[in-house]
């Protein structure tokens, strides 16, 4: 009698993936069908929340305006109107958005899932090394979509709302190009954010030492402000605010970087 052909490695892997998909997609599917649901929060209490001179940031910048003894960092209700010119377009819209929003709230169970995937094929110390990283990921992430929705939105959305170049233009602005900016700004310093994540991995994959960030500090700072001046509006004072976290997410990369060097060292 012949003995059972052994099945190869990627067949035990391939359910246990494949369960992993299935529980994210459950998951996904349920915080779209949250989101979807409460549309007047979602669009009214938030996607349009930054345009009114009430929103935190405004009035935070009419406060320091004030310090300052200036008017010109207080804003007013800023100068455009939203319009559909579509027949399906507040439809299609609201299912976007829900989808944007059901993937924001996700990250974390995203994450969650691939580190559950990633575990059975790292040793006992490699967990150790990386243990948390979920709830770090996750709240580097949230913290990245805070600052693109408080700040980085209001600045984009006053700059280019109330730019006029003549009396006689008013500003009607698709309701698809408004969420277009809204979801970008908070995606991309989402992302943006998770720098000190990427630099962890690349140290411990011996790509980036400390040393090697230290001696390409200038370049980095350069980047930097490039990144931050094609985040925000065409001015000094927005392209500062947006490049200071990012710089000091740089110097928290160092430090991290060099904390992994230590250790691989020892």
């Amino acid at each position: 009698m012949s003995e059972p052909v052994p099945l190869p490695e990627d067949h035990f892997l391939a359910p246990d993936f494949g369960d992993h998909l299935e529980t994210l997609r459950r998951h996904l599917i349920r915080a779209l069908i949250l989101v979807f649901i409460y549309k007047n929060i979602l669009f009214d209490s938030v996607l349009f929340a930054p345009q009114s001179a009430d929103f935190l940031f405004n009035r935070w910048l009419c406060r320091l305006g004030e310090a300052l003894q200036t008017s010109a960092l207080c804003t007013q209700d800023m100068n455009f109107k939203l319009i559909n010119t579509q027949v399906t377009g507040q439809f299609m819209l609201h299912i976007t958005i829900s989808l944007t929003a059901g993937f924001i709230l996700s990250v974390p169970y995203l994450l969650f899932e691939l580190w559950k995937f990633v575990k059975p094929a790292l040793t006992v110390k490699e967990i150790k090394t990386v243990r948390g990283i979920v709830i770090y990921a996750s709240l580097l992430f949230f913290i990245g979509v805070l600052f693109g929705y408080y700040i980085i939105t209001p600045l984009g959305l006053n700059f280019f709302g109330n730019y006029i170049i003549s009396e006689s233009l008013q500003n009607l602005f698709t309701i698809q190009s408004y969420i277009s900016i809204v979801s970008k700004s908070c995606l991309t310093t989402g992302l943006a954010f998770e720098l000190p994540m990427v630099i962890f991995f690349l140290s411990h994959a011996g790509i980036v030492t400390p040393a090697v960030l230290k001696k390409y500090r200038r370049h980095a700072i350069i980047i930097l402000f490039i990144i931050a001046a094609l985040l925000t509006p065409a001015d000094p004072f927005s392209m500062i605010l947006v490049a200071l976290p990012l710089l000091a997410l740089y110097e928290v990369s160092i430090g991290i970087s060099k904390r992994v060097y230590n250790k691989q060292s020892n």
